[in-house]
């Protein structure tokens, strides 16, 4: 192999893994319900609101990070919570209540989404979320005991 195939060759293996890296990263986590309530408790979620919360995130996300879903008044919800961009967020640059890029819901590390998520529901309670109202009000909970 002649220098310019081998430098054209290295360059080629760096780029991959620069791509296969990035997307690692920035890889969306699907939790399992265990997983999701563990992750949870980790962030301070009360114990006593724990089944409320799986409820939650699997009926507006299906526990998913990276889902993304356009509302027909033009705004975006985003991540795990789906945190809207009307109010919350900002999509492309800090912004919202909860001063964040909308964007930023969309890794698998839930820290920003948490704190943002508790702000919602210290100011509106559950009934911020559709997911909730319509699926989890008033009905059999998710059973996290043996989490």
């Amino acid at each position: 192999m002649n220098f310019k195939n081998f430098c054209i060759t290295r360059y080629l293996v760096l780029l991959l893994l620069l791509i296969f890296n990035f997307l690692a990263k920035n890889q969306a986590k699907m939790f399992t319900r265990c997983q999701l309530a563990k992750e949870l408790l980790r962030h301070d979620f009360p114990r006593s609101y724990l089944s409320n919360w799986v409820c939650l995130v699997e009926n507006e996300s299906g526990r998913s990070t990276s889902k993304v879903t356009q509302l027909p008044n033009q705004s975006v919800s985003y991540g795990l919570f789906q945190i809207n961009s009307k109010n919350w967020c900002r999509k492309g640059r800090k912004g919202g209540i909860c001063n964040i890029k909308c964007e930023d819901f969309l890794s698998d590390e839930i820290s920003d989404d948490s704190r943002c998520a508790m702000q919602i529901f210290n100011r509106h309670g559950f009934q911020a979320w559709p997911g909730w109202v319509n699926k989890c009000r008033g009905r059999a909970l998710p059973d996290v005991s043996r989490c």
